[in-house]
């Protein structure tokens, strides 16, 4: 999962610099950077994006404690001391030295003073995204071999660099022209700090690889001149929940492509959305390692019984979220002073988690992982139907949240690919095809248009009363709304699949009837008898081919009658002989009377 926190200066920036840089540590005051991440454990940080370019950093640089500083602290130039010194060999003033190294406006511009008709203002500086796989794979990183932790961190690499790019490329909005009502694509990307960690801040050290992307606020607009400014905040939070379930989605195919495992739903709480996860993992070793999970759900369910009672209904979504951060808030605990190696931290994972559940629970984890995996292939075929795609995710959107953005439908259609596919990889694209099948298909705009709401008429055509069909599962609001989400889903896939099965029946053709299409007259077919046969009409005329068929063999038979009729006259005439009844017209082989069934391995003549 993803969550996301903005960076500001004061604490934001104090905890930013001293904490997340050294793994969640404590970096005592006059400790270098790199000296307090040798000494917590922790490899550097690296720069990441397509926006570092412009900034004369390359992806994979280490992060510097004075270009962390400048840029992320002080929204200038990494390299503002060189710059500065150069300004003022020329003769620049140190003001002057000192704005050419300012990437876009100076943050200190960007905060107004406090008065009686509008609050202080505080720039932000970046947002921290923190980017954790499923519980499993925590598991499966720190209890399996050094083989397997290679892996899962590459994994982790990919999946997060993917959704960055993502994040940059399509989503990243920069403030332009008429002080920021209109905005715009970055030019070159993000500018991204990465910083690996390796423990949860739980009391008792857990395993929990994750990593906190910090992003910097500035970013060049798409003008000729490369000018700076400020991202757009509300962009980036809009599309967090989609950046969550794009991130799942490439880790999951990236573990099942390298390692060959599978993963299954779990549902942590009756009635939620469930989670995917590791097929093959003890789940005991879930709770074993999600101690501090579990102190969130605690203070969690209190929250949402209070919010319950206050409201007279459940939380939803967006509330449902800061009553989560709320918890995880007043769970937290402070930071320990204990610090070990990761080699340290395994060892003592191990031997924790053979002293809880013996060591059979991770004994030949990733043989037991990938048996689970060819079980799991042999149950679920992961294939995607756009169709039922599109109508599972409008209703579980719909039920959710009944008006709707397409950034809301992008992430469920995301989620629904994390199901069906269970780690298989999606072709490119395949996420937004869902999307747009839904808004073509099954959305109406409301309000002004930047809301939709579900619109199902092309499944219910004589549906008066808007979502009347799905009225009666919205409104029992005893259960859980995900819960009412899937019931939904199933009414609307059942009415999908009756649709294609009433297609299929208003096809079928009559048994045993041929069909000879009108556009193969210069080479006609072989004749096609028995069920598999088709019932086609004439572009032309409409008229029923069957029938059209039929006339035309009755025609060429009383041909062919005719002229043997003729034929043996004329040799009778000859001969002298006496004339004979003309016989039946018989049809051609190959071919069936309508309205005479045949039945294969019996002579069609008369009884023996």
């Amino acid at each position: 999962m993803i969550s996301m926190s903005e960076v500001r200066p004061g604490n934001g920036w104090r905890y930013l610099f001293r904490g997340v840089m050294v793994g969640d540590g404590h970096r005592p005051a006059g400790k270098s950077l790199r000296a307090a991440q040798d000494e917590a454990g922790v490899p550097p940080g690296v720069w990441k994006g397509r926006g570092l370019a412009a900034v004369g950093l390359k992806a994979g640089d280490v992060v510097t404690e004075r270009q962390a500083e400048l840029l992320l602290g002080e929204g200038r130039h990494p390299d503002a001391d060189r710059i500065e010194r150069e300004r003022l060999a020329e003769g620049k003033s140190p003001a002057q030295a000192r704005r050419a190294t300012v990437l876009g406006r100076p943050i200190e511009h960007n905060q107004s003073p406090k008065t009686d008709k509008a609050k202080e203002r505080t720039p932000w500086l970046g947002f921290d995204l923190v980017f954790r796989p499923p519980p499993t794979a925590h598991i499966a990183w720190a209890l399996g071999d050094y083989e397997t932790r290679l892996v899962l961190e590459l994994c982790q690499d990919i999946a997060r660099d993917k959704t960055l790019a993502w994040l940059g490329e399509e989503v990243a909005e920069i403030r332009w022209k008429g002080g920021g009502k209109h905005r715009a694509r970055v030019r070159d990307g993000l500018i991204v700090a990465v910083f690996r960690h390796y423990e949860s801040r739980a009391a008792e050290s857990k395993p929990l690889l994750h990593d906190h992307a910090v992003v910097s606020i500035r970013a060049r607009r798409p003008d000729d001149k490369g000018t700076w400014g400020n991202l757009s905040a509300d962009s980036l939070m809009a599309h967090i929940v989609a950046a969550d379930t794009l991130y799942t989605l490439y880790f999951m195919e990236e573990v099942s492509a390298r390692l060959g495992w599978a993963w299954e739903p779990r549902e942590v709480t009756p009635g939620r959305r469930p989670v995917m996860e590791l097929a093959g993992i003890d789940q005991r070793l879930i709770g074993w390692q999600s101690t501090r999970r579990q102190q969130i759900e605690d203070a969690l369910s209190v929250l949402t019984a209070n919010y319950e009672k206050k409201q007279g209904h459940p939380p939803g979504e967006r509330a449902g979220y800061a009553l989560g951060c709320q918890a995880a808030d007043q769970t937290r605990s402070p930071k320990r002073t204990e610090l070990l190696s990761l080699t340290e931290l395994r060892e003592r994972w191990r031997d924790s988690a053979i002293r809880a559940y013996g060591v059979d629970v991770f004994d030949r984890l990733a043989e037991r992982a990938r048996a689970a995996a060819a079980a799991v292939w042999a149950r679920v075929r992961p294939v995607v139907d756009i169709a039922l795609a599109a109508v599972d995710v409008v209703a579980v959107v719909y039920v959710m949240r009944g008006a709707f953005k397409r950034h809301h439908l992008l992430a469920e259609a995301r989620r629904h690919l994390s199901y069906v596919l269970r780690g298989r990889p999606h072709r490119p694209g395949l996420d937004e095809q869902i999307v747009q099948a839904v808004v073509d298909d099954y959305t109406r705009p409301v309000g002004r248009g930047r809301m939709m709401t579900a619109d199902l008429r092309a499944l219910y055509p004589r549906d008066t009363e808007d979502q009347a069909v799905l009225r009666p599962l919205t409104r029992k609001r005893s259960a859980p709304p995900y819960e009412r989400a899937r019931l939904a889903a199933g009414a609307l896939a059942a009415r999908v699949n009756a649709a294609r099965r009433a297609e299929r029946l208003g096809s079928r053709p009559r048994p045993y009837a041929v069909a000879v299409p009108a556009a193969s007259r210069s080479h006609p077919r072989p004749f096609r008898t028995g069920p598999k046969a088709g019932r086609l009409l004439e572009p032309e005329t409409g008229v029923d081919a069957v029938e059209q068929t039929r006339q035309t063999l009755e025609a060429a038979a009383a041909k062919v009658a005719a002229t043997i009729q003729d034929s043996r006259r004329a040799r009778e005439a000859a001969h002298g002989l006496r004339s004979q009844p003309a016989p039946a017209a018989v049809p051609p082989p190959h071919t069936q009377q309508p309205g005479v069934q045949h039945t294969p391995g019996r002579s069609s003549g008369g009884v023996a």
